[in-house]
């Protein structure tokens, strides 16, 4: 059956495998499939579960500098005569790996910080209380973050608009405090996160990038003063663009 194929495919899709053609093919599938995308978005957070409790365990600083130490050691003299022009071209092919490598990196890390966010959109949302200050005016939400985040931002006019801002409460990426606001766009909710932008999210999206999308949801992007921003929603891709725009104004 089609849908079994499409289920097989699961595990290479979330582990970034596929060929980029079957990839995009896969990311349209989601956004009509349910029962996919539901089973895509376990496998990512049980992912994402494994990857963090693997990082309850690392070496300390000092044993990473001691083995830093020793590897950087200078070699003994007698392996100075396998320098070789062969050597020399190996040494350009483990390069170029190693640069295709960096990039296949850059790509799984953009992917597992896009998973990151929308689960934190569909668990929110799926909370008995989303929200912990409640309002639709953006001068009683926006004072409620002072003092709990080491950041401040601007909240956007709605008049004329057709959102609607539900409250807002406080959420972390990767140990990173962040605020969460909620809006409302017709029947959709979306979500904005502010985060302040560190170098590793800044090198995970290309400045170029800001429209992305991840299973079913529409994502947009961008950094200013210091900040980074994340609109997500399953919302249409015109209601996420509008209100980044609403966002992106002085």
């Amino acid at each position: 059956m089609a849908s079994d194929l499409w289920t097989q495919k699961i595990p290479a899709y979330v582990d970034n495998e596929l060929p980029e053609e079957e990839m995009r093919a896969m990311d349209s599938h989601l956004r009509e499939c349910a029962a996919c995308a539901t089973e895509a978005l376990q496998q990512l957070r049980l992912k994402q579960e494994t990857k963090l409790a693997g990082r309850r365990y690392s070496s300390s600083a000092e044993f990473r500098s001691r083995i830093a130490q020793q590897i950087s050691a200078k070699e003994p003299a007698r392996w100075r005569w396998l320098w070789t022009p062969a050597l020399a071209a190996a040494l350009v092919v483990l390069l170029a790996a190693g640069f295709l490598l960096d990039r296949s990196f850059e790509h799984a890390r953009q992917r597992q910080l896009l998973t990151e966010l929308t689960d934190l959109h569909v668990a929110n949302l799926a909370a008995s209380n989303p929200v912990d200050v409640v309002s639709s005016d953006r001068h009683t939400v926006k004072p409620w973050f002072q003092g709990k985040l080491p950041f401040s931002f601007n909240l956007p006019e709605l008049t004329g608009s057709t959102f609607n801002l539900v409250g807002g409460r406080l959420t972390y990426l990767d140990h990173e405090p962040g605020a969460l606001l909620i809006y409302d766009a017709g029947a959709h909710h979306i979500s904005v996160f502010i985060f302040r932008d560190e170098p590793e999210v800044s090198r995970s999206l290309s400045a170029r990038q800001s429209k992305l999308e991840m299973l079913n949801f529409h994502i947009d992007s961008w950094n200013a003063d210091g900040l980074r921003y994340f609109v997500v929603g399953d919302a249409n891709e015109q209601s996420i663009e509008e209100l980044a725009a609403l966002l992106r104004k002085p």
